[in-house]
């Protein structure tokens, strides 16, 4: 089901900053906030019949409508491939990302990256998918990744393009959704990469966080992107942190210019040293660097203890 409300930027801002809006309910409703020209919209997803409770709740997120929730069902449309098919290409430094209906033309010595419609997110327009390739090709002018992890790979595009920077790496790709990690296959097949566990392969994984055995097993690496969620980000920074060997870096997105300190306080209590962040204003990118080893132990026990009973949704951006 569907409940919507119009609501202001500041209060849609306010709401994207909240970790639990609403507590106690199982499952836990999805909240997302949407712009349609100039007006903004609270949306919340939910499961069964509306509880009056919730909706209260929800209300309560937008003072300025004056207006009760508008509840109903979800509208049995891929709303994704609806909002990526008539997407322009993108230029990403070194990568030409494109769809297969709009290809456009790569510069010379671009590398080119298809990113079709699908049910999974990530496809480089958004600013913090764009942020993190270029924070990844700057760390490629340094030094070599010899083993990369993707948490939360949506499409794939983070691990395609650190493929293309890192060709000799291993690459282990993760998502919580089984359905985007079909997406990232299918993705991976258009592009000629390929998948395995060997070097120049990435292994593409269902899993939430770092918890899989081939995921802890391959730790730790000298590289992992995490684009997904403020909260989520913030709960996983233990075992994020274990898993990222000395001297290696750490790139986070998906968060909000006013969740940034909280996110950066979050990791910085593990260790991390933040070296570099985007100058982007609504969207930074956070690169970290770590001083001291790698703890795999420590990083599947937390990753058990931080994913249990949380139902969270790690969407790529």
């Amino acid at each position: 089901m569907l409940a919507t409300l119009p609501c202001t930027r500041a209060e849609a801002d306010a709401a994207a900053l909240m970790d639990e809006p609403f507590p106690g309910f199982d499952p836990a409703p999805t909240l997302a906030a949407a712009e349609d020209g100039e007006s903004w919209e609270l949306r919340l997803y939910f499961e069964g019949e509306a509880d009056p409770d919730m909706l209260a709740a929800f209300q309560a997120l937008a003072p300025s409508s004056g207006l009760a929730p508008l509840v109903g069902p979800v509208p049995d449309l891929d709303w994704v491939t609806l909002s990526q098919a008539g997407l322009e290409p993108v230029s990403i430094g070194r990568f030409h990302v494109h769809t297969g209906e709009r290809a456009g033309s790569a510069r010379p010595g671009q590398w080119p990256i298809r990113i079709d419609a699908g049910l999974a997110f990530g496809t480089g327009q958004h600013a913090t998918t764009a942020g993190c390739v270029a924070m990844a090709t700057r760390l490629s002018r340094v030094a070599a990744k010899r083993n990369v992890l993707d948490v939360g790979t949506g499409s794939g595009l983070l691990a395609f393009a650190a493929h293309k920077l890192f060709p000799q790496a291993r690459l282990t790709a993760a998502d919580l959704d089984p359905v985007a990690v079909k997406v990232a296959v299918e993705n991976a097949r258009l592009n000629a990469v390929p998948l395995g566990r060997g070097r120049g392969a990435i292994a593409l994984l269902p899993a939430p966080g770092v918890e899989h055995p081939l995921i802890g097993a391959r730790a730790p690496y000298d590289l992992v992107f995490a684009n997904i969620l403020a909260g989520p980000l913030v709960a996983l920074a233990p075992s994020l942190s274990a898993v990222v060997a000395r001297g290696g870096h750490l790139i986070l997105a998906g968060l909000l210019q006013p969740q940034a300190a909280k996110v950066i306080a979050a990791y910085r209590a593990q260790g991390l040293r933040l070296v570099d962040r985007s100058p982007r204003a609504e969207w930074p990118v956070l690169l970290f660097r770590k001083e001291k080893p790698a703890n795999r132990r420590a990083a599947m026990r937390g990753a058990r203890r931080e994913t249990a009973g949380r139902g969270w949704q790690i969407d790529s951006l």
